[in-house]
């Protein structure tokens, strides 16, 4: 589903990633993990085209992307949940469902405000109100739902967890385990162990724009050494 190989990136005269390659296979929850400032978000927006990859390649489903604007890379079934969720405050959750409405790809079912209420109950409930009216972890909700309505074939959360209390945490897992099971491919970049253990297949460890540890979740655990080198504060 995407192809990652040797990427690049700069910010003015910083070098912030360093030849960072992976794959996120169809179906299939990868995760982005290491300490704040290790290019996590980084890798997302150069996936994304948000950030211009110095070098290097980024194919989805076989179609070479890097270097294109971000609206045709999104165009072609990448979603994009940004860290800032970045809601529309004055719209009600039903219009910042339609700002993202795109028609479905041939093949897979159309996302509506009714499958999402389905996904996220607490949205279901309060679609007539205001953006700026909800919680944090509700406008998270809301930012995936809004991406989910351009009928994505790959999402990248950007921090998803972030600022939510655990109960709203545990309920995001749950979400994210639903879009796998519905064959939705999902990217994360996380700092936070517990949550990309509850939904991620594989690990990748990055650690000063490189990636220094890649495997299954199960055995990034299991791993002791590589946890306390790359990921303890």
């Amino acid at each position: 589903m995407l192809e990652v190989s040797a990427l690049h990136a700069h910010y003015g005269r910083a070098h912030i990633l360093h030849g960072v390659s992976f794959a996120a296979r169809e179906g299939e929850v990868v995760a982005l993990l290491g300490r704040n400032g290790a290019g996590k978000s980084t890798t997302m927006k150069a996936v994304m085209g948000l950030v211009r990859p110095s070098s290097g390649s980024v194919r989805f489903r076989g179609e070479e992307v890097a270097g294109r604007e971000p609206f045709a890379i999104a165009r072609r079934g990448l979603g994009y949940v940004p860290e800032e969720r970045r809601i529309f405050s004055e719209l009600t959750v039903a219009e910042n469902l339609e700002v993202g409405r795109r028609p479905a790809p041939a093949g897979l079912a159309s996302w509506t405000p009714a499958r999402i209420a389905a996904l996220f109950p607490s949205l279901g409930a309060m679609m007539a109100r205001p953006g700026g009216r909800m919680s944090g972890g509700e406008q998270q909700m809301l930012t995936i739902a809004r991406t989910l309505m351009g009928n994505p074939r790959l999402i990248l959360l950007d921090e998803p967890s972030e600022g939510l209390a655990p109960v709203i945490v545990e309920r995001m897992a749950d979400a994210i385990l639903q879009l796998k099971r519905e064959g939705l491919t999902v990217l994360i970049s996380e700092q936070n162990l517990h949550f990309a253990r509850l939904v991620s297949d594989r690990a990748l460890v990055l650690e000063k724009g490189a990636i220094r540890w890649e495997g299954t979740m199960q055995a990034l655990m299991a791993d002791e050494a590589a946890r306390a080198a790359y990921l303890t504060v």
